[in-house]
């Protein structure tokens, strides 16, 4: 083999602050990022999935609730992650984006808000020793479910 890049990373194994569970869409990257540094999270499992957290709410198939308990599991298992973080946004291609709710931020926000509960309590009796977090992410900031409720009557 040949070296084409070059970078020195900690041998050490970490332990790790929160497992993350939300989707792949790229669009809220930067902002989600600097989100968890500011709740301290330094060190996270990112456990990346198209929909993120609706697979542990409403799945496709239930399979891909077991795969994603699964791999909170593992994290807990070899990093001592005691805290996951469940993460929805708008716009989400996973559920037919806004246009699937008509075009309706106020209609999505509240099936998202609806998601987020349930797969908060999935993951709370699946595994009761991990605490859970939910937020939901619109192009604007991130949002409590309490917040993403004040926003949706407000």
């Amino acid at each position: 083999m040949k070296k084409i890049f070059h970078f020195e990373a900690p041998r050490g194994r970490y332990t790790c602050d929160a497992a993350i569970v939300w989707c792949f869409d790229n669009r809220f990257e930067l902002g989600f990022r600097k989100f968890l540094k500011r709740i301290g999270v330094v060190f996270s499992d990112p456990i990346k999935i198209a929909g993120g957290a609706r697979c542990l709410a409403a799945p496709e198939q239930v399979s891909q609730r077991e795969f994603v308990l699964d791999q909170l599991r593992t994290s807990m298992r070899l990093h001592g992650t005691r805290r996951v973080i469940l993460m929805l946004h708008s716009d989400c291609g996973a559920y037919g984006g806004l246009e699937a709710f008509g075009d309706d931020p106020e209609c999505e926000r509240k099936r998202l808000r609806d998601d987020l509960e349930l797969a908060a309590v999935n993951v709370a009796a699946a595994i009761p020793e991990m605490a859970v977090e939910t937020y939901y992410v619109d192009f604007e900031g991130v949002w409590t479910l309490k917040e993403a409720a004040a926003q949706a009557a407000g």
